[in-house]
């Protein structure tokens, strides 16, 4: 029974292979909408759209939306990402500078 159980599982996980290259190769979309209404009056509409596929089908159908975006491409630097972390450093310095002047009379916790 041993040997029967294993080749079960051996056969579906080739199955699943196949299933997952299957996907992968041709592409799936999966869509679906939600409204909230009340008393006839739409109040929230949510659209969902998901495409799961493989890199090479994404481009063939023209969602290469990854190859100019800088966070997705190696060895470039992210002049953005930089200057939002420098702005928030220093928004963050701001804030904390007034608080040490208020509070330089009084130990900080743990020192």
């Amino acid at each position: 029974m041993a040997i029967q159980r294993a080749t079960q599982h051996s056969i579906a996980s080739t199955n699943l292979a196949d299933l997952l290259e299957r996907i992968l190769d041709k592409g799936i979309v999966i869509a679906g909408d939600i409204k909230i209404s009340l008393v006839d009056v739409e109040l929230l509409t949510i659209q969902l759209r998901l495409v799961i596929c493989s890199v090479d089908k994404a481009r063939e159908m023209g969602m290469d939306w990854w190859v100019n975006n800088p966070c997705f491409t190696r060895g470039a630097k992210n002049d953005q990402v930089v200057d939002s972390l420098a702005r928030i450093e220093q928004r963050l310095e701001k804030l904390e500078t007034p608080v040490t002047k208020e509070s330089g009379s009084h130990p900080a916790p743990g020192a």
